[in-house]
């Protein structure tokens, strides 16, 4: 396998994950006959089919599957290289990709990637938007330098810093509002709108209302892609949701709808920054957590002017 490139094996491990040749070829930003030659030589060099090509789909083959995981460790070293040459400087400067859960994203990064951009002129930030499996997943193959997501994580290979805890609200349809809050009990009888399955905030909510799904679900769940979704639903009368504080400002301004806390022991999720425990990056990475904890300030102020109503007794 002396003729084997790192550009070949970029090549493999983006048709190894997108199962497709033209999708593998937009991400790699080449034409799909480019990624066809270069796969094709690269199976000609290390000797045997790495692909089982169907009309519609590809799939790695017996050894494809075993070659995978080896070449995404080589893959995520050579970028570590790169990384280490990073963290010798005084401060970090060029591609940084940062993975964010979507109950996060859309508050936060607004004012986050602003900070950033002020704080450290030479970064070339890309950020991905995806439930936390696919975050950690990405993070571990190399693919990100670090995630904000909900902890704990509980992966050994990632160090975990906490940056804020947060509440959950409760929102309801507007004419509910001066109504006693209701409990986790009364909810569970309530028609509840939750995110769709794979959503971390969804199991905090159900964690919340003591319900198992498997076993005593709420008498009526309907579920959403967004927190958008689940809000203009409350709006038109269709239930009640929980939404974390931070999302109140931005879903609640076009919506007519009562927004409440909780009273104590409120619900909470803890938020962090993950990345792997082997990246040079990690000294960077901490001073980038700062940025993201002072960036939550002008966000809280919001919070608290946005919360329509006190607890009820």
């Amino acid at each position: 396998m002396k003729n084997v490139t790192f550009k070949q094996l970029r090549y493999f491990d983006a048709l190894a994950r997108h199962g497709h040749f033209r999708r593998a070829a937009e991400a790699c930003g080449i034409s799909q006959p480019a990624l066809s030659m270069q796969i094709k030589e690269l199976e000609e060099e290390v000797g045997i089919e790495l692909f089982e090509r169907g009309p519609r789909q590809i799939r790695l083959t017996g050894f494809g599957e075993e070659f995978a995981p080896r070449i995404r460790d080589i893959l995520r070293s050579v970028d570590e290289l790169g990384d280490l040459a990073r963290a010798s400087r005084d401060r970090l400067v060029g591609r940084l990709r940062i993975g964010v859960i979507p109950t996060v994203a859309p508050y936060l990064l607004p004012t986050l990637l602003g900070n950033l951009s002020r704080l450290h002129r030479g970064l070339d930030i890309h950020v991905r938007e995806t439930q936390t499996p696919r975050l950690i997943q990405e993070l571990e193959e190399g693919r990100l330098d670090t995630a904000i997501v909900a902890l704990p994580v509980s992966e050994p290979a990632l160090t975990e810093v906490p940056l804020f805890t947060e509440n959950f609200v409760l929102v309801r349809p507007g004419e509910d509002k001066g109504k006693p809050v209701p409990g986790p009990e009364a909810i569970r009888e309530m028609r509840l709108l939750l995110l769709e399955e794979g959503h971390c905030f969804r199991d905090q909510a159900l964690s919340f209302c003591n319900v198992d799904m498997r076993a005593a679900p709420p008498r009526d769940v309907l579920d959403a892609s967004s927190l958008s979704t689940l809000v203009q639903m409350v709006d038109a009368g269709i239930g009640v949701t929980l939404i974390p504080e931070m999302a109140v400002a931005v879903e609640t301004r076009s919506a007519s709808v009562s927004v409440v806390r909780f009273r104590d022991p409120q619900p909470a999720r803890t938020i962090g920054m993950v990345w792997r425990k082997t990246s040079p990056l990690a000294p960077q990475l901490m001073q980038i957590s700062e940025v993201v904890r002072r960036s939550t300030a002008a966000l809280r102020q919001q919070q608290e002017a946005s919360l329509h109503e006190p607890p009820q007794d």
